[in-house]
Order: C-alpha cells, then sequence, then structure tokens
C-alpha cells in the first residue's frame, strides 16, 4: 500500500508538471521566436565577414569584435585602441547612470507625495503619473525638445523675466540628452517605488521617532531599506532602457552627443558594417547584463540585510 501510494503521487506530480509545461509552451514559443532567434543571428552576423556593399558573407572571422575595441593605426597598420567607440560607450554608461540618479532624487519625493495622499485621490495622481505612456516615445520626446530649445518655452521665459539677455543654447549637448532622458523614464521609476511605499507602515516611522531618531536618520535606518526593492525594480527599468536609447539621444543630442545605440544604427545604415553593428548590440546586451547580475546581488544582499 505504501507503495502504491508513492507511485499514485508521483504520477500526480509528473501530470502536473506536464501540464504546467503544456501552459508555459505558447509563452516559450515566443520568447524563443521573438528574442532568443534574433540575439542567437547577431551572434552569428557578429562572427561573419562584412558584405562589400552590406550584409554579411559565409565564412568565420573575428573584424567585427575586433573592431569593437580597437582600430587600424593609419601610418603602421598596427592595432590601436578604438578610442571613438570606448568613448561613446562611457558616454552611454554615464548617461545612464546620472538618468537613473536623477530619476531617483525626483522620483522617490513624488511616489512619496502619491503614497501619502488619502486613498480616495490616488488613483487620480497614478493617472497623471501614467498619461504620458500614452502617447509615443518620439512624441514626447519632441515634447521636450520644444521645452529646451534656444526659441522655445524655458528660453522664452527666462527672456521675459530679464533673466538672460540671450537665449540659451541647450539642444545636442549631453544636458539636453539627460534631460530628455529623465522625462521620458520619470515613470519607471516613480511606480515600483510607489508600490513599495504604499506597503510602508508608518507606525515603523512613528516608533522611531518615539525613540528620538531624527527625520534624517528615521529615513536612512527605517524607510530606505523598506523601500529598497522598489528602488532597485526601478533602478533596473531605468538604467536598461536608458543604456540602450535611440530615439532620445539622437533628437536630443543630434551627432554631438552620440551613444551606442545610435553607433549600433550607424553600423547597419551608413556604415554598412553588419558584423561590427551585430558585435556592438552583443557588447550592449553583455554590460546590460552584467549590469542586471550586479544589481540582483545588491537587491540579494539588501534582502538579508533587512531581514
Amino acid at each position: 500500500m505504501p507503495h502504491d501510494a508513492s507511485a499514485s503521487e508521483s504520477a500526480l506530480i509528473r501530470d502536473e508538471t506536464r501540464r504546467r509545461w503544456s501552459l508555459a509552451l505558447p509563452a516559450l514559443t515566443v520568447i524563443t521566436l521573438l528574442s532568443i532567434a534574433p540575439l542567437a543571428v547577431m551572434v552569428a552576423y557578429s562572427f561573419m565577414q562584412a558584405g562589400q556593399y552590406a550584409g554579411v558573407e559565409p565564412g568565420f572571422s573575428l573584424d567585427g569584435w575586433r573592431a569593437v575595441f580597437f582600430e587600424r593605426d593609419f601610418f603602421d597598420d598596427s592595432l590601436i585602441p578604438a578610442t571613438a567607440h570606448l568613448s561613446i560607450l562611457g558616454r552611454s554608461i554615464a548617461l545612464a547612470l546620472a538618468t537613473t540618479a536623477l530619476t531617483f532624487v525626483f522620483g522617490i519625493p513624488t511616489a512619496w507625495f502619491i503614497a501619502t495622499r488619502p486613498q480616495s485621490s490616488r488613483g487620480f495622481w497614478m493617472f497623471l503619473i501614467t498619461v504620458p505612456f500614452w502617447t509615443n516615445l518620439l512624441v514626447r520626446t519632441i515634447a521636450i525638445q520644444e521645452v529646451i530649445r534656444a526659441d522655445g518655452t524655458l528660453n522664452r521665459i527666462l527672456l521675459a523675466t530679464g533673466i538672460i539677455d540671450e537665449p540659451l543654447q541647450m539642444m545636442f549637448t549631453n544636458g539636453a540628452v539627460l534631460v530628455g532622458m529623465t522625462y521620458v523614464y520619470l515613470p519607471l521609476m516613480v511606480l515600483p517605488v510607489y508600490a513599495a511605499i504604499e506597503k510602508f507602515d508608518f507606525r515603523l516611522s512613528e516608533a522611531a521617532y518615539d525613540l528620538y531618531a531624527s527625520r534624517l536618520y528615521c529615513l536612512r535606518r527605517v524607510v530606505l531599506p523598506l523601500m529598497w526593492p522598489g528602488i532597485i525594480a526601478g533602478s533596473i527599468l531605468v538604467f536598461i532602457p536608458a543604456l540602450g536609447a535611440y530615439v532620445t539621444p539622437r533628437l536630443m543630442g543630434g551627432g554631438r552627443a552620440m551613444m551606442w545605440g545610435n553607433l549600433i544604427d550607424l553600423q547597419f545604415g551608413q556604415g554598412r558594417n553588419w558584423p561590427l553593428g551585430a558585435a556592438l548590440s552583443i557588447t550592449l546586451t553583455l554590460v546590460v547584463l552584467g549590469a542586471l547580475i550586479w544589481y540582483a546581488r545588491r537587491a540579494a544582499k539588501g534582502d538579508q540585510a533587512n531581514g
């Protein structure tokens, strides 16, 4: 009898496992076709030879990967670091980190304000936060472009009030790209942080005040540790798309503030060097993967510390 019961239980477990796999099969198929397969194509292209006019030609070659980090010297044909590519990569990472930091600075107070409103009015404030998602990214970028350009709204206000004598040139700079990406990705920071604050038990902060903790100490030792999962989630949601951003740097930075996504487009378009473009794409994927692993470890350490 015990053997029959064990066999029956094993059969039930196998049936449940098959049922779960059958339910997950459509999603796994879509992920494979739309994510893994294109990535595999990019990996294959990165190890092929560049076509004469575009595309790739059969044959193994490391020229694409070599060109990511090195270039040929004009005089002696020796390999030297590809300073242009490394500069663009550094700019992309720096702007993505700065965007994450600014969305954190502006997103935390915004999320706190919404979470501390009466329950009846929170829906209205969340509606205002999500409204930008109703419009296309291109439209939102053009909107912020109209604000900071030379004859835009901001310069008109500053000129009318006498604060400046001539328009400020803010477009086509790293600062313009940073402003544009902060505006575009701010809701991605607000939403997860709001979800974390909404679950916060404010009696904990009251207990900290009763024990003579200052506001700053309470924020640092009580509030922020409990908000950590939301902060990590928001940072991931902002950093990853900001690192590979294309539309906003293209419109706000022009050719003066090129980022990694623009460089990839350049190689597949005007450069007609598909192996290099594919290698640049895989490099971006590896950087994003490294950031995800680092964030996951930080989140795990935060959970252990708060547990």
